[in-house]
This record gives C-alpha cells, structure tokens and sequence, in this order.
C-alpha cells in the first residue's frame, strides 16, 4: 500500500525550500555501505543497486518525493522519458503502476518505426504495461515541448498528467539523494570511516547535485566527483547549478563537486570493448555487478584518474556509488559473447 509521511529533512538542510514529503517505501533503505576488494586504492561501495528488484538503483529514491506530489494533487497518469533503455523509465513505470496511476513513457530510439523488442529493461516497460511512445533523437531534444502536449491530450480526455523530468532530475527529485546522502554519513560515522572521496555517475544530474549538496551543508570533509556519461563538464555545471537553485541552495554547483569530464567514450549508452572488459574483470573478482551506461563509465574513469591524475582526489579512501542499471548489459550480448570466451 503507498502511504506518506512527511519528510524530516536532517537538520543541516534547515535552510533549504521546504522539505516535501515522500511515498514510503518505494526503497528498501537502507542499502549496504561495504569494502570493495579493488586494488586501485581503498575503496567502499554504496549499494543503491539494491534499493529493489523492478526499482532497483538510484531512480526510485528521485521517485519517493516525485510521485508522492504526484498523488497528493490527484494525479492519475505519468509521463516521463528517456532512452530506449532507460533505468529510470523502467523504474517510474514500476512505481507509477504500484501507485495505481497509469505510466507514459517516451523512449529515443533511431528507428522509431522498428519493433524495439524486449530486451533488458524494456522487458519490464511491457510487463507492467507501461504505454511507450517511441520517438527519434532529434524529437528528443524537445523532449520536454513533447512531454506536455501528450500531457494537454490527456487532459483534454479527462486524465490528470503529472510530467517527471529526465532522471527525475528537478529540485524535488534531488532530495532523494540529499536523504542519501545522510544515510551515507550516518554509515561512515557509524563504521568509523575516514572517506576522502566519493564517486558517482552523472547521466541528468539530480544525483549527483543532491549528494554534493548534501556533503557541503552537513560539513563532511568529502570530496564528490560527479562522472558525465553524456554531454559535457559546461553542461552538467549549468543543469546542476539550476537544480541547486530552485532547491533554495545558494552554492554553485563548481564550488561543490567535481565533474570528471572526458570519460563518456564512444557516446552515452555506447561501450567500448574495453569498458565492458573492465564491468567482467570487476564482476569475475568481486561479484559486483556494473552496468555499461552508469557505473561501468563512472567506475573506468575512477581508475584511469586515480592512476594518471591522482592529485584529483583529496585522498585515496574512496565510496563508490553503485546506482544500479544491471538490465543495460541485456543489449550488450553481442558484445559480450566474444569478451566473454
């Protein structure tokens, strides 16, 4: 049953916008803070890959504000978007579809026209009977313009819309990781951790401008680096210093983190051979998991800064967050099949 509380932001949030409340529980909070047995320096993981099974990963802490303002105004439908494999589209279907509201989802795909099928995450699209809409890239730039005229469509049927941004990356999706970000500092207090830096991949920003804002107001001696996976380090600076402003922040986003650009390889949701070589070597050793769009890119550019640009970092006892993606690796079997004989 989805039921509400309201929130009670940690007292060095006090002077931000008012905290709004949230939908418990969408995540299983909260995840595991361990030791990673990596040899590139002392490194903890954060484990938002279990915030779930169809909700697992960073999303649905976005989630628990956004759908609770979504039901609290009578919302019955949502629309969100993404690309064809998105994580937070498959989470916002799943969560919407438990909420009792019907979700809408646009995904960019080259080939609007062609029969995606069912791979990875839009397996779970289907399988929750999410209503996709299939459009190109180049529709996606005005992805917020299309967004609304469905929205204006649906009212106009009677419906009551509700639009979450990409990622679920506005001002009150970005609470979910400022509430993260307190339980990260409650573990690494409560296990008597000297973290230095914390890393984390960075595909809309909401994320990451939660948690660095969440590091500087609670006075931790952390260093976040935030990993582009798309777009540019200008960009990223410019989405998150908005984010930070409508929370009521008057920080700058290049005051509060690091975004280590250069690191987005062939593209967004493209990987290299050797990427997805390195997602094996870290599965094959440890057991953890990386996904080839989020934290495989985050945690490659981890390891090359730390080996050729080590002075990045305040130190070397680094948390990792893992924010999940798992089914992304489904599209990548092709490759895989001949890294993995």
């Amino acid at each position: 049953m989805i039921t509400f509380e309201q929130y009670a932001a940690p007292e060095w949030a006090a002077g931000l916008s008012s905290a709004p409340e949230r939908v418990m529980r969408l995540a299983m909070r909260p995840t595991p803070l361990e030791k990673w047995k990596l040899p590139a320096a002392d490194i903890w993981i954060k484990r938002d890959d279990l915030t779930g099974c169809a909700l697992s990963g960073n999303k649905v802490r976005k989630l628990e504000f956004l759908l609770a303002e979504a039901l609290s105004t009578g919302c019955d439908t949502v629309i969100t978007c993404g690309g064809i494999q998105s994580n937070h589209c498959r989470a916002t279907a799943a969560a919407a579809v438990a909420a009792g509201m019907t979700p809408h989802l646009f995904l960019s795909t080259d080939c609007p026209s062609a029969d995606p099928g069912l791979e990875g995450n839009l397996l779970l699209d289907r399988l929750v009977g999410a209503e996709i809409h299939l459009i190109t890239p180049e529709e996606y730039l005005r992805r917020d313009d299309v967004m609304r005229e469905l929205a204006e469509t649906l009212r106009s049927a009677g419906h009551r819309p509700y639009i979450i941004p990409e990622g679920g990356s506005n001002a009150l999706g970005a609470w979910g990781y400022l509430d993260a970000w307190e339980e990260m500092r409650l573990q690494i207090e409560g296990a008597h951790l000297e973290i230095t830096d914390a890393v984390v991949a960075c595909g809309s920003g909401g994320t990451a401008a939660g948690m660095a804002l969440g590091a500087a107001l609670s006075g931790a001696a952390v260093k976040v680096h935030a990993v582009n996976v798309n777009r540019d380090a200008r960009y990223f600076y410019d989405r998150i210093g908005k984010i930070l402003r409508d929370m009521g922040a008057s920080q700058k986003a290049e005051n509060l983190l690091d975004i280590m650009d250069g690191h987005v390889g062939l593209g967004y949701a493209v990987s290299t051979d050797e990427e997805l070589r390195q997602i094996a070597g870290v599965a094959s050793s440890t057991g953890i998991i990386l996904d080839p769009v989020y934290t495989g890119k985050a945690f490659c550019a981890m390891v090359k800064e730390l080996g050729k640009n080590p002075s990045r970092f305040m130190g070397r006892s680094i948390l990792f967050v893992h924010t999940g993606g798992l089914l992304g690796l489904y599209e990548k079997l092709p490759q895989l099949q001949s890294i993995l004989r």
